[in-house]
């Protein structure tokens, strides 16, 4: 062999060794960090969700605030984001700067039972809804009075006045007792104070799931059901198709029913 050959061979082998210490990447990280290159993601390889953290059950902390983050909307985004293979990092953020916060561009999307509506179709957009629910009208068990929306009139609904139910109920020819919130309404039910509180479905079943048996019932629901879906802006449309795609297999698999059985009790994704 010449001393030409030899050199090269040696210079052949040296770089190998150069590069197999140089603190390369290793296969699996190498496809952790190319994993959604293509989605414009604030970090590679990792998705970032913005939620909300004290919103239960869609997403909060278990053992009384102490747990790990928890919830339907949190186990639906890990379960997307594994079928990404993606790492997920969740930024906890208070409803009122969720939007600014994606905005300016501090995560890649927000799961937090986010309702599609038209003015917030013009801004951003949305995945496939994981979400479907109506409104209901929740009155006690055995109260067969009520069962329709039009049933309404002349009865006494408890309602929060700055909610949507509180207009659905007055506009179906309730009284209404305004109170602070659900927990406050299904006290007055239950006491006879009120015939009636109108709500989201998905309020109803929450309750029913952790309080059974409540003594409650739904009485009737709504024609149109309210949609939730993840959030995304405009620039993110790669990352919205695979995030579709990946609802789409959660959803044939029984994945997402199987998350909405643990927490309502039926399933609400469709």
């Amino acid at each position: 062999m010449s001393r030409r050959l030899i050199a090269v061979t040696a210079l052949v082998v040296a770089a190998a060794a150069l590069t197999a210490c140089s603190g390369s990447t290793t296969p699996a990280e190498s496809s952790s960090s190319e994993a959604g290159s293509d989605f414009g993601l604030v970090k590679d390889g990792v998705l970032t969700v913005a939620t909300e953290g004290t919103y239960r059950p869609f997403s909060f902390h278990g053992d009384g605030g102490t747990g790990d983050l928890t919830g339907f909307d949190v186990e639906i985004i890990e379960a997307v984001a594994d079928k990404l293979d993606l790492e997920i990092e969740f930024q906890e953020t208070q409803w009122d700067a969720i939007f600014a916060g994606l905005d300016a561009g501090r995560f890649d999307v927000i799961a937090n039972q986010v309702t599609i509506n038209e003015e917030r179709e013009e801004k951003y957009l949305f995945s496939a809804p994981y979400t479907v629910s109506p409104g209901v009208i929740v009155v006690a068990e055995d109260d067969d009075s009520i069962s329709s929306f039009d049933d309404l009139e002349g009865k006494t609904t408890a309602q929060s006045l700055t909610s949507n139910w509180y207009e659905l109920a007055t506009e179906s020819g309730a009284t209404v007792e305004g109170v602070e919130g659900w927990a406050q309404a299904v006290e007055l039910l239950r006491q006879g104070r009120v015939d009636a509180t109108v709500n989201d479905k998905l309020t109803f079943l929450d309750y029913e799931t952790t309080n059974s048996p409540s003594g409650l019932k739904i009485a009737a629901e709504t024609e149109e059901a309210g949609e939730q879906a993840l959030v995304f802006t405009k620039d993110k449309t790669d990352l919205v198709e695979a995030v579709d795609g990946a609802l789409e297999e959660l959803r044939a698999d029984g994945t997402l029913a199987e998350i909405s059985e643990k927490y309502f009790g039926e399933d609400v994704t469709q």
